[in-house]
């Protein structure tokens, strides 16, 4: 198991920090997912307010990107903390006075979202430059883990308090939470990136020199394609569990805990064996997580379709096990030969890719839920998903092409 960035003080108390950070984020998924249902018993809206948190991120995460790449990234990440903490009291205090309609929680979860655009190339960023380059495989496993260890922990810890003491008290543990990791960010000490060209390039430049690195870059064009549709599929299907842990099976937020957990368990599975696994092969995809992202995908219409509870865990396990183990290996493949110069641009237009499908993926499938039924909407994304992957992945692996120049600046 290659756990190389442990070695490193500054990761182990970035880890441990965020550790509490990515536990809030998921408790506030389920939350707000759960008070918008219970708004609305609404299928197209629980999908709405996961768009408005993740639409943001397809606007101004580039834009965070490069100031992330101008910026004392130490400082950046402290105040997004912040910030998300501050929006977190919101929340449980509008919920509190009982003033929480549907517009204060779309404008709540439209500002979470506009301050998460920040953080994403942010975390992107900083973990890989607490350790040495030849450690930073290890970063992304090891950052995938505790993500995921948190995917199951936070959904569960967020259901039971809902279900045993009521959604203000999940609102404020949630809140809570953000306060270790604000603490642990001051303490660290990130490498410094290894050139100051960008400080002295105009804005709009530097943005446009790093969408160019990007698309000079034939894996990190591939990874952009495959990363945007599973987070459709895959990533929208896990953001409108309200709709079916309540609406298909009736099992109200602990249902919707155990749901998001049990994908949260497949995702922590996922990262775990990636851990396991030898290091990835240097400007390529890992046939193995493509092929079980098709298949992920392919279980879309037995979700639709199943009147088993059982079987309905089962299949959003893989589901999550899929995505992530998908997710983990195109990040692993970008972020590995990734100059640190460029580090912020490029992950926050492959975040922006991920998030944006995302959110187009959970409203869609959302509105397709409310119009024509979760069994029809999950049967036709799954099946059209499955034909446009399995293309994309066969096109990836044919007859390589000549190199595309890495780098034309």
């Amino acid at each position: 198991m290659n756990l190389s960035a442990l070695k490193f003080r500054d990761f182990r108390i970035y880890l441990g920090g965020n550790l509490f950070a990515v536990n809030a984020l998921w408790m506030q998924r389920v939350t707000i997912g759960w008070i918008a249902w219970d708004l609305t018993s609404s299928a197209t809206f629980v999908g709405f307010i996961a768009f408005v948190n993740f639409a943001p991120a397809m606007v101004t995460g580039p834009l965070f990107g490069v100031l992330v790449d101008r910026m004392r990234i130490t400082q950046v990440a402290k105040l997004t903390q912040i910030l998300l903490l501050i929006i977190s009291l919101g929340f449980y205090l509008f919920f509190t006075f009982g003033i929480l309609d549907e517009i204060l929680l779309s404008f709540l979860s439209f500002l979470s979202g506009l301050v998460t655009s920040a953080h994403n190339p942010v975390r992107l960023s900083l973990a890989p430059r607490l350790v040495d380059r030849t450690s930073v495989a290890s970063v992304v496993s090891i950052v995938a883990i505790n993500f995921n260890l948190a995917r199951l922990t936070g959904p569960a810890i967020g259901g039971w308090l809902i279900a045993s003491w009521g959604i203000s008290t999940a609102l404020l543990v949630q809140t809570g939470f953000y306060l270790p990791f604000i603490f642990a960010i001051s303490l660290l000490h990130p490498r410094q990136r290894s050139s100051s060209i960008i400080n002295n390039e105009p804005f709009i430049a530097a943005l446009q020199n790093g969408i160019k690195y990007a698309l000079a870059n034939t894996l990190i064009r591939q990874a952009f394609l495959v990363t945007a549709l599973y987070a459709f599929l895959i990533r929208g299907t896990l953001e409108i569990l309200p709709v079916i842990a309540d609406g298909v099976f009736s099992r109200g937020a602990t249902g919707l805990g155990l749901l998001t957990s049990s994908a949260g368990f497949g995702a922590l599975i996922a990262g775990v064996i990636k851990a396991f696994t030898p290091s990835q092969t240097v400007r390529k995809l890992p046939k193995f997580a493509l092929a079980s992202a098709l298949l992920g995908i392919g279980l879309m219409p037995l979700v639709g379709l199943s009147n088993s509870w059982n079987l309905t865990l089962l299949c959003i396990f893989y589901i999550g096990f899929s995505g992530t183990l998908a997710g983990i290996s195109v990040q692993t493949a970008i972020q590995i030969d990734l100059d640190d110069d460029f580090r912020g641009r490029v992950m926050s237009l492959w975040t922006m890719v991920s998030i944006g499908a995302t959110a187009t993926g959970a409203i869609i499938l959302g509105g397709l839920a409310d119009h024509i039924g979760v069994s029809l909407a999950f049967s036709l994304a799954g099946g059209l998903g499955t034909v446009l992957l399995a293309t994309t992945i066969i096109r990836a692996s044919g007859p390589s092409k000549k190199k595309s120049v890495e780098r034309t600046l």
